[in-house]
């Protein structure tokens, strides 16, 4: 496909083009700085293999867990399921509940052929019943140590030893102890040098800490791939109002929602979209007691819509947007952190609810409220329905050049939806997002930047001036008018170059 840009190859291309111009510029160390400066620039990858995933949960604490394995199947698909582990945390101490993890795979064995009519790849209801295993029933690190193995643990194990280049993303809904464990067993069994390549292939995304175990992973494995708002919750004082996760179905101050729309996150449109009459899988859904789906964040940045990038979550997705650092210490975290972990931060975006900016970390979340919540619908829809033509599909998106481009302060930059279609013949329409918070030019919306027809499928603007070269980050969003209307994304960096 024309934009599905090998990132290495582009690298090349691109150093020789500069290359070829530096040689024939007499300013020659100015040249030689952008090729250098270039080649630090990652390039926007194109998801071409399927992520491994590994899910702990602490199912049964409250509904949330249940709630997010209804939607993680229906996605089921986009990637390999490797374990699903039930685990404890700080709300279920000392017990695990796999037996609803089997009712809400039973229910998905069910409809996985209707699924399979709108999107193949699912995995077989036998495959996700085998690994379906159990942690240790103890709270956080009480449970890690000699004869603290589990099913969960083990399993855990074999998965990251296998000679699978890719990452495992390893997705903590509740306690993190089964992954402590095993890494705990692992330093002591295996050479350092092949634990070394254990934890360059483990991502891990967690849910808050919701055991004590967390912050010992962090502090004593400081290579691992972590992304957390770390801290704990205790008696509503604590740390989850706070946490990027939550913008999933909420962004809650002084007691009202104040800029996502809350009404599709809502029991009433669940209700209505997901739970009643919509199959088996969906009547698995259950009632929200607090907030919907709080773990679902941990895999809708796997999610393979063109804007996702699990490797980059600083580039920003459908599970929030998160960067490198360490954080200040909070009452509500166990220690203070000793190592860079991705973590919260901030994008500033337009609520139709509100008619005003908004900035938070949920925002990085609920930005994509309607996009995820339609997605999920659709997929519900799919599992009810064995005929194609009578369910939605999502567009796919296309660009009319590559998916990243280098260009010239002053000049105009041309962006390009062509090619975008519709498997369904529904109409589409385009929506150009200048995601400024990501890339490196970070302008603000009161820059003097001139956009035109970001609302249609060709858009432009003026490179603007810089001293240095600068990044930029595009969005293209192709929507649907199907029922419920579907999103897909390409994303375009723009390098711009000093004149």
């Amino acid at each position: 496909m024309k934009n599905e840009v090998n990132p290495r190859s582009l690298s090349l291309i691109k150093c020789s083009l500069l290359f070829s111009t530096m040689m024939k510029n007499t300013n020659s160390i100015k040249w030689l700085l952008i090729v250098v400066l270039l080649a630090g620039i990652n390039n926007v990858m194109a998801q071409n293999e399927k992520p491994r995933v590994f899910v702990l949960t602490d199912i049964e604490n409250e509904p949330d867990d249940a709630q997010s394995l209804v939607r993680f199947l229906t996605y089921s698909n986009q990637w390999d399921v490797e374990g699903i582990v039930a685990t404890t945390s700080c709300w279920q101490r000392d017990k695990t509940a796999e037996w609803r993890i089997h009712e809400i795979v039973d229910a998905y064995g069910k409809v996985r052929e209707n699924l399979e009519v709108h999107e193949n790849g699912y995995p077989p209801y036998k495959y996700l019943k085998s690994i379906i295993k159990i942690g240790v029933p103890k709270f956080g690190m009480t449970g890690v140590g000699d004869d603290q193995d589990s099913q969960g643990s083990e399993w855990l194990i074999h998965c990251l030893k296998k000679e699978d280049p890719r990452p495992l993303y390893v997705q903590a809904w509740g306690g993190a102890n089964v992954l402590a464990q095993a890494l705990w067993k692992m330093e002591r069994t295996l050479p350092k040098s092949e634990l070394d390549q254990v934890i360059r292939k483990i991502r891990v995304y967690t849910i808050s800490d919701q055991d004590d175990s967390g912050p010992w992973i962090r502090k004593n494995f400081p290579n691992i791939f972590y992304v957390v708002s770390p801290g704990y919750e205790e008696n509503g004082g604590g740390q989850y109002h706070y946490a990027t996760w939550s913008g999933i179905s909420g962004d809650k101050f002084h007691g009202r929602f104040s800029g996502p729309d809350f009404a599709i996150v809502d029991n009433p449109w669940l209700d209505k979209h997901i739970r009643q009459n919509h199959g088996p899988l969906g009547a698995e859904h259950p009632h929200t007691e607090y907030l919907m789906e709080g773990d679902t964040p941990s895999f809708l940045g796997l999610v393979n819509n063109g804007l996702n990038n699990p490797e980059r979550p600083d580039f920003g997705g459908w599970g929030g947007r998160y960067e490198l650092y360490i954080p200040p210490f909070k009452k509500y975290m166990y220690e203070p952190e000793t190592r860079p972990i991705w973590t919260n931060t901030q994008d500033e975006v337009w609520s139709e609810i509100t008619n005003q900016f908004h900035t938070s970390n949920h925002a990085t979340i609920w930005r994509w409220r309607e996009a995820y919540q339609h997605d999920f619908a659709a997929r519900i829809d799919w599992s009810n329905t064995p005929e194609y033509s009578k369910a939605n599909h999502p567009p796919i998106a296309k660009l009319g050049h590559a998916n990243e481009m280098t260009v010239y302060s002053g000049d105009k930059v041309v962006l390009s939806g062509a090619g975008s279609i519709d498997p369904d013949n529904n109409n589409l329409k385009y929506q150009w997002i200048h995601y400024k918070e990501v890339g490196t030019l970070n302008a603000s919306r009161r820059n003097s930047l001139k956009f035109e027809n970001l609302d249609k499928q060709v858009a432009s603007f003026t490179a603007p001036k810089v001293d240095t070269v600068k990044t930029m980050h595009f969005i293209l969003a192709v929507t649907d008018d199907g029922t419920p209307s579907l999103t897909r994304y390409q994303r375009v960096l723009v390098n711009v170059l000093p004149k």
